[in-house]
This record gives C-alpha cells, structure tokens and sequence, in this order.
C-alpha cells in the first residue's frame, strides 16, 4: 500500500514475504525486521539535462536508491533504459540487498539509473549525458559510501565517461565505481563475471540435485548483453551446447549450438558493431532468425534467461517443459514472472533465481573494490577461482537452509532465506 503503480517492487517483496512465511512462524522477531528492510534507507531522485547533437536541451530523470547499509557501502549498478522508474529502482534495489547478503562480501544494496536510452545516441551525446548525470550522483556517492556498477545500458564506455567526471568533480581518484577499465582500476574478469558465475551456479546445482553435467546439454539462452555472451562462452568450456540469443527485435537460432567461433561473431555484432542479432545471418547458412519472438520454444536442457525483468510467463515456462527443459537460471533480475515460477515447480524443473544465480557480477565488483582499497591488481586466475568458490558458497548455503527448513532442492527459498537472516541477525547487532 506505501508503494502505489510500482508493480515490480511489489512482485519482488510479496515473492520473498511468501518465502520468508515459514522462517517467520519459526522466529517471530524476524517479522519487524522484514518490514524494517522493505523501506529504503534513502532514494534520491533528480533531472539530467543534457545537449544533443542539434544543439537542443534534453532531459532525462535520474534515480538512486540507497536501500540498505547493513551489511557495507551500498552497492548495485546503474540502468540506462526507457522502463527505469522509481518502482523498477526500488525492485532492483530491493533484490540487490539479499543477492549482496548471499556473497559473503561487506556490501550493502543500492541501485541505479535513469529513463535515457543510449540506443540511436552518438557517443557525443552519451558522453554529455553520462557527465551530467553524475555531476548530480557525485554528491551522495563514494568508496566507502555508495559504489554503483553498470546494468542495461551502462557498459564500460558510460562507466569511463562517468568515472572521469567524478574525479574532475572531486579532485579524488578512488574507486566509486566498480566496471572499469582495466587501465583504471579495473579488475579482469569483471565483464565475464555474471555469465561465468551463473553457470558455475548452475553447474553446482546439476550436480547436487540431477546428478549430472554440462557435457552435451542443450542450453537455450535470452539476451546478447555481457550475460548471455559470457554464459554462452562458458556452458561451451564446460562441453555444452548454446542454442540461442536474442534482443528485442526477435532471437537467432543454430540448430546445432553456436561454436566458439560463431559466439565471437555475436561478440563483435554486439558490442563492436552495435548491431543487432538478426545482422548474425550474414555469417551463417545454419541459423535462423524468428521476428518478435523470444526462444522458449526451442528444445533445450536448460534454460537462462539473461535479458530483462519477466520475460518468461507461464506460457513460456510451459513451452519450456514441453520441449524438455529441465533446469532454469536466471542470468537477469526477475525474469521469470510468478506463473512461470509455478510451472516450474509444478514439472519438478531445477530453479535458480537471479538473487543466486546471478550474483557473480556483483560478488567481482566486490572484489574490485578490495583491489581498489589496496592498489593492488589480482590475476584473472585468481579472480576466477574467487568467483567459482562464491558461486559454489551461494548455492552450498541456499540448499542448506532449504534443508533445514524441510525444502529440499527449493533454491528460491533456500536464497532468500539466507539473504535475508544474514541481514537480520546483522540488523539486531546494530541495535534494532
């Protein structure tokens, strides 16, 4: 009722509230907490005026919700979208606190962004918007403060355009931002780390509740971004197979999963010539290319979906079931809506929610900020063998609480009830 015309935000609490019921019912003093934690510390809101290209002022608005300090500086990442508004910040943010938890790492949950699309700008017009948007966020961020990272539409260039800003605003070099590159600060593995760290999770739940591997499994996949590139690269080094990805204007499809080879290609249409997946065609007799449409009619062992928030309903998810997929993990925040979480515990489907599975992006922020606090840059061995052990303790603690709490292989409630003790626990220590 405090929320009104935020439907996402309240999607995301009423999800984690039905989980938490059970802990509830076991601990009463967790009730005022709960209710403590779904109010955000503090959200700022705030215009971006910028100049286009013609010389004509534009304005955009800007958000970023602080919403719990508990367990460090607030972190969560910066979404450059049209659909950014306060409701989908606060979603974003809401989640961020229990995916953070989950890490291990001292990190609070924030999140980040604003309604301007980069898409069709040049990169003038990125380059003064990113500069005008943080002359406003400068004021409230900081290393030990508040430490945003990219999302939709923040990628290394609008983290550099941002980053430099800052430090033209506060004659400080430190690192407030996490994401950047390597020349600054940046920490290697930082851009594989979502993708990667979402098929380590996955890998570790195959494992511990089908008994099986990546060898020869077909794995359907949404998105072209960072995640879904990553995650293909990886699901192909584990010895399976990538059958999709897709963007907003359809999906492309190799029958026989995409080579290494065929992902590079993705790769650079992606985020070198910033085109779009149809353009693929022109380097494959094989694929095909399916307008409008998302690929959960694919036949696949395995699903990840890592493009946006809802993009499978509970007609997806049938269809899903249908051509044999066994297991879902969720490279983007909330992708699958609450129908679809139905369907898949209805057919027994292996579930991994973004707040677990997703993590990997946010636990090498994590790690970028220790680099940064100690000037020091760690080998991309190091910081991938840190990521996998992350992944397997996201998934080892998940599946115990799960266990206690008689929900054996319940993923979803397993991650949420530990993100959400450990903040608890955390808050009484502070007096509340």
């Amino acid at each position: 009722k405090n929320s009104p015309g935020q439907p996402q935000f309240v999607q995301a609490v009423e999800e984690v509230a039905e989980d938490l019921v059970v802990v509830f019912d076991r601990h009463k003093h967790y009730i005022p907490l709960f209710k403590y934690m779904v109010e955000p510390e503090r959200l700022v809101k705030f215009k971006v005026p910028w100049i286009d290209d013609t010389g004509v002022l534009r304005m955009n608005r800007g958000f970023r919700v602080q919403f719990s300090s508990t367990l460090g500086p607030y972190k969560g990442g910066l979404r450059f979208h049209p659909s950014v508004s306060e409701g989908v910040i606060k979603f974003l943010g809401f989640e961020q606190i229990l995916k953070n938890s989950l890490t291990t790492l001292p990190m609070g949950g924030g999140k980040g962004g604003s309604d301007f699309d980069p898409k069709g700008k040049s990169e003038a017009e990125v380059c003064r918007f990113c500069q005008s948007f943080m002359t406003e966020l400068s004021h409230i961020i900081g290393a030990n403060v508040d430490v945003p990272a990219g999302d939709i539409g923040v990628g290394g260039r609008e983290i550099g355009y941002m980053f430099g800003q800052y430090k033209r605003l506060t004659s400080r070099w430190e690192g407030v931002l996490t994401g950047k590159g390597l020349n600054y600060g940046g920490s290697l593995i930082r851009p594989e780390a979502t993708g990667y760290g979402c098929v380590y999770y996955a890998q570790e739940a195959l494992k511990g509740l089908l008994g099986e591997s990546f060898e020869g499994k077909r794995c359907v996949i949404s998105g072209s971004g960072n995640v879904a590139q990553y995650t293909a690269e990886k699901v192909l080094q584990l010895g399976g197979k990538p059958m999709t990805f897709s963007d907003s204007s359809g999906f492309i499809h190799e029958p026989e999963g995409f080579s290494s080879e065929q992902v590079e290609i993705v790769m650079n249409i992606k985020n070198e010539a910033r085109g779009r997946c149809e353009d693929y065609l022109e380097h494959s007799t094989t694929a095909t290319y399916h307008k409008d449409k998302r690929p959960w009619g694919v036949e696949a062992d395995f699903a990840f979906p890592s493009a946006t928030e809802n993009e499978i309903n509970s007609k997806d998810a049938a269809a899903l079931v249908e051509n044999g997929c066994r297991g879902v993990f969720e490279g983007a925040n909330m992708p699958s809506s609450p129908g679809a979480i139905t369907c898949y515990y209805q057919n027994n489907v292996v579930f991994g929610p973004g707040k677990a599975a997703n993590a990997g992006g946010v636990a090498v922020s994590g790690l970028e900020m220790s680099q940064n606090a100690s000037m020091i840059s760690w080998p991309a061995e190091q910081v991938d063998a840190r990521l996998q052990r992350i992944m397997q303790s996201i998934y080892t603690t998940s599946s115990n609480i799960a266990e206690d709490y008689g929900k054996r292989g319940d993923l979803k409630f397993g991650a949420n009830a530990a993100g959400f003790v450990k903040v608890a626990d955390t808050l009484r220590e502070h007096g509340l």
